[in-house]
């Protein structure tokens, strides 16, 4: 490629190379403290498995170094259902410096909302030295609403990255000032009739006009004045001991999807596309994706409890329910499970992405291979992945390549909805530890929560989980938010010296996020696939940009980008170890 211009910054080196349309940051190396030493006992199974254990990286909770203060609200009792369901956990970078910022989502109890209280939602800007800021009073975000989760991304097609707030009650539009800003929006952009109790939220460009549309689902129908008291009926209870009530027995809330009009506003349009939810089901994650390769987004729906819904994009601004016929609407054995979390990746190398669902305790977390063609199998035992996840509760989820050798790993987390089960015998606590799966690059996982030390394995009440390289320095840093307490952050320390690649990706003819462009990179007999996604995980929004780890690879040979307009573009001979800032050409 003919390289046109250099333009020197500080701190990095950017690189405008071709049609003006790619340019590359290069990131010097940080320092990587020692990891701790392994026990011998916890190393030998993993030797076993042909990775000597101080070859494995260590997840290190670096929380306190950030700088980062924030905690999540929450009763101790958790007596009503919408107390125990919240804590959505956003990257965005708001100011487009480059650098990820961190925005997490809180909610009052019930107490605390009956008596006009709020809760204190938080965003963090990234210094860019390892640690973070507060600037929640300066952007004018700390109150949106009982805040569940988050998603991003630039419904007026400025550039600039919005924040869209799920609540109980309805939805918050955050528009994007590009002054480090934020308005709320959500009246005049036609967001305001909603009033029900929102929880997963995700933009995408479904009909191809170059704007980004906004899915949302719902989960039950509650108002503070009609709330089931505690421990009342038999769907109240757990194992014998009375708990808050739901979502059995309660009643669910419809889903609504709404079409950008290109000129700040949508328009409610649920019914004519056939996604409106009309059995009422508890709706909580929502992901855009084209699963079947089509050139259309398709939208995947988990219900806690019931089945899920898989919508194949039909192309005429209306979708059809296929996820029994897929399957992904409930388990191999026919059951109805949880559905809470959503992680989607291409875990064999295969070019299509599949899905792994977290789940309620006595389920299995499942894990559903995309096989082509909207089918898809439930390798949930044959993986590895059900029998180290049927004890716990699940939430957040994501395919990480925390390791970056080019293989993503399976990374969860959990927490009980009940605080009542610890005082009693019922084979079950309140905080639980995470889990990570490691790829064995032959379609099976490996737990390996015990070897990466004992951060993951603190016991908490997980919730939502968002991950990026925060630092730019190559490595895929874990943002949890929990129930109850202070977030976690954890970091990859030591291991090999993985080489890796990022790409920071811009529409002109597609939406400005360039949201679900996907890209293809070859390094040698190294291939994979990443996609630019809106949402999932639980309530929560990864990194928009694209990273690939790429083991001992030090280039990448050819990098193929699919963008949302049709386009497709092809960059050579990339070099590792960069964040490379991509824009679609226009022609």
């Amino acid at each position: 490629m003919r390289l046109n211009r250099v333009i020197c910054a500080v701190g990095a080196l950017y690189l405008l190379v071709g049609a003006g349309s790619l340019f590359s940051q290069s990131v010097a190396e940080p320092h990587k403290p020692s990891p701790p030493p392994l026990p011998a006992d916890r190393g030998s199974d993993h030797k076993a498995n042909g990775v000597a254990p101080a070859q494995l990286p260590q997840l290190v909770d670096i929380t306190n170094s950030t700088g980062i203060r924030f905690e999540h609200l929450s009763s101790p009792e958790q007596k009503y259902i919408v107390e125990s369901m919240s804590g959505g956990v956003a990257l965005i970078d708001y100011d487009r410096d480059g650098w990820p910022d961190i925005y997490f989502t809180n909610a009052q109890s019930v107490e605390m909302a009956r008596a006009g209280q709020k809760a204190r939602s938080a965003l963090y800007h990234n210094n860019h030295d390892g640690t973070f800021t507060d600037v929640t009073d300066k952007a004018g975000v700390g109150s949106p609403c009982w805040a569940m989760g988050v998603a991003v991304g630039d419904y007026n097609n400025d550039g600039w990255p919005d924040l869209l707030v799920t609540c109980f009650g309805g939805v918050v539009l955050y528009r994007n000032n590009g002054d480090g800003t934020f308005t709320d929006v959500t009246k005049e952009a036609g967001l305001g009739g909603d009033s029900g109790w929102a929880t997963g939220a995700a933009f995408g460009d479904y009909d191809g006009d170059g704007w980004a549309d906004l899915f949302v689902s719902h989960y039950v129908a509650l108002g503070l004045d009609d709330l089931p008291v505690f421990g009342s009926s038999k769907t109240c209870k757990y194992q014998g001991i009375d708990v808050q009530c739901g979502p059995r027995g309660l009643k669910g809330s419809p889903d609504n999807l709404y079409h950008n009009n290109g000129d700040g506003t949508f328009t409610d349009v649920s019914k004519s596309a056939g996604v409106s939810d009309p059995q009422n089901r508890f709706g909580l994650t929502a992901v855009w994706m084209d699963f079947d390769g089509d050139g259309r987004l398709d939208l995947f729906v988990t219900n806690d409890g019931q089945p899920n819904y898989l919508y194949r994009n039909e192309g005429n601004g209306h979708f059809k329910d296929i996820a029994y016929t897929a399957g992904v609407a409930v388990s191999q054995d026919g059951a109805e499970q949880a559905n809470m979390g959503v992680a989607l990746g291409d875990y064999v190398h295969t070019g299509r992405f599949s899905i792994a669902i977290t789940h309620f305790s006595n389920e299995y977390a499942v894990l559903y291979r995309n096989d082509g063609d909207m089918n898809f199998n439930d390798e949930s035992y044959r993986s590895g992945i059900a029998p180290s996840t049927t004890s716990y509760v699940g939430w957040g989820d994501g395919f990480i390549d925390w390791q970056n050798n080019g293989w993503p790993d399976l990374f969860m987390v959990n927490g009980h909805v009940y605080p009542q089960v610890d005082t009693a015998d019922v084979g079950t606590k309140y905080r639980e530890p995470m889990l990570l799966f490691e790829n064995q690059r032959n379609g099976t996982f490996k737990n390996i929560s015990h070897l990466v030390g004992p951060d993951i394995e603190r016991p908490r009440v997980g919730r939502g989980v968002a991950y990026g390289d925060l630092f730019n320095d190559g490595r895929i840093e874990i943002v949890v938010e929990n129930l109850k307490g202070q977030p976690v952050i954890l970091q990859p320390q030591g291991g090999p010296p993985n080489h890796w690649i990022s790409f920071e990706l811009e529409g002109t003819r597609s939406n400005r996020l360039a949201l679900n462009a996907r890209i293809k990179a070859t390094a040698g007999d190294l291939v994979q696939t990443g996609e630019v996604v809106s949402g999932g995980s639980y309530l929560s929004q990864p990194d928009l940009r694209i990273h690939f780890g790429l083991g001992n690879h030090d280039r990448v040979d050819r990098v193929e980008i699919a963008w949302p307009s049709g386009k497709k573009e092809t960059l050579t001979n990339l070099a590792a170890d960069r964040v490379y800032k991509v824009k679609e050409t226009k022609e």
